[in-house]
């Protein structure tokens, strides 16, 4: 029998993951000040987890999550301390009875996740603190993921929001969609928002735990229905299509970690395959050639073969340079030093990867993929020493259980060597 407090639990966490987002959007268009709303959610998470075990799990979950929102943000409206400085609007500030909590229903209000996100490119807002604004506010990523996927102290990033989301409340930002020329502007910023969203859900092993799209692939969809004759957009729609075809192969059926070259191309999802094909055939059409688009080519050429082994190591090497022109990153010199070690082997791989790697000091000695990658090319070399010591750091890093198991047989396996 179902614990009532676990099942409880788990509607919570599943309004959570598929809501949060779209909630907290709904909330701050109405206040405007996203600290206020994201107190008002967190208050209505807690009081859910209170209280359903007892009353049972409401008809409508996210109805009632938006409610007790809202009532806690009119109670603060309703306060001493903002009776002071605010005039009490009767109508406006009145609150919604919890009777009435059958008759919200989020899903009948647009979807105002996008509007949000371009609130949060706004030019008051600094530059470096946009992307990670969004992944915050709008997909309810922590400090700690965003941090880890920036290669940054978690104190650093956490910092870093706290001031951005007081700056749109100060710069009185307005929660409208923006103008034709204004999201010209700011898609961009919105564009990297969500591919940070699927660098942190990549970096989890395994399918979606839940029967859903991604937030990234979502998104995506919803900027390429938006925007379909922008090749950014559209190639941003084939990376993470493609990537996402091959979410559930990344684990065997003892929930052990699958590297990209030992995957079962016929545990891929063929319909996410051949969407983000017709995304990249899109994008290609317009003759613009792009960061994403580059490197949705990539995932398209590890989605093309049909057995097992290494994809088209001299194509990959192509794109991969490329990429690393148009878009030079610790991820970019990281993946080309691995390619190229595919082609002209491990040696000039390792050599590579130093040279690229130089210039990013401390932010390179915390990128964990990094350490994976020069791990498995000492161990190429036969150093196997180093190649043990390499995999330590990069197990160090790694906080996802089935790769960080996979990195330790690998170490494991050179220290018997």
């Amino acid at each position: 029998m179902t614990d009532p407090d676990d099942a409880s639990r788990a509607v919570a966490e599943a309004a959570a993951r598929d809501g949060y987002g779209r909630l907290l959007a709904l909330l701050a268009a109405q206040s405007g000040d996203l600290v206020s709303a994201e107190d008002a959610l967190a208050d209505a998470f807690e009081r859910a987890l209170r209280t359903w075990p007892d009353d049972g799990t409401p008809g409508n979950p996210a109805g009632w999550l938006l409610t007790v929102a809202r009532n806690r943000l009119r109670d603060r409206w309703r306060s001493a301390e903002v009776r002071r400085t605010e005039p009490l609007d009767p109508v406006a500030h009145a609150p919604v009875h919890l009777d009435a909590l059958d008759a919200v229903d989020p899903d009948a209000v647009p979807d105002k996740r996008l509007e949000l996100m371009l609130v949060c490119a706004h030019p008051a807002i600094a530059a470096p603190a946009r992307t990670p604004l969004m992944l915050s506010t709008v997909l309810g990523f922590t400090a700690e993921q965003i941090a880890r996927a920036w290669s940054v102290p978690t104190a650093t990033m956490a910092t870093r929001l706290v001031r951005a989301k007081r700056r749109v409340a100060q710069a009185g930002i307005p929660f409208v969609f923006p103008g034709r020329e204004d999201l010209r502007t700011r898609t961009a910023a919105v564009l990297e928002a969500v591919y940070g969203a699927y660098a942190v859900e990549w970096s989890t092993t395994g399918p979606e735990p839940r029967g859903a799209p991604s937030e990234a692939l979502q998104l995506a969809e919803v900027l390429a229905d938006l925007l379909p004759d922008d090749p950014e957009v559209r190639g941003l729609a084939a990376l993470v299509a493609l990537s996402s075809a091959r979410a559930a192969a990344r684990l065997d059926p003892d929930g052990r970690f699958v590297p990209l070259d030992e995957q079962d191309p016929a545990r891929w999802d063929r319909d996410l395959v051949e969407r983000g094909r017709a995304h990249l055939r899109a994008a290609h059409g317009h003759r613009v050639l792009g960061r994403f688009q580059l490197e949705a080519a990539v995932q398209a050429v590890h989605c093309a073969r049909t057995g097992p082994g290494p994809a088209d190591p001299h194509t990959l090497r192509d794109l991969h340079e490329a990429l690393h022109a148009v878009a030079p990153s610790l991820g970019s010199a990281t993946a080309l030093a691995v390619v190229t070690a595919g082609v002209e082997g491990p040696a000039r791989g390792l050599a590579l990867l130093d040279a690229l790697l130089e210039p990013h000091g401390a932010a390179a000695r915390r990128f964990q993929p990094a350490w994976a990658a020069r791990a498995h090319l000492l161990a190429g070399l036969g150093r196997d020493r180093e190649a043990v010591t390499a995999y330590d750091e990069a197990i160090a890093l790694t906080h996802d259980a089935p790769q960080r198991a996979h990195l330790v047989r690998r170490r494991d396996e050179g220290r018997l060597s």
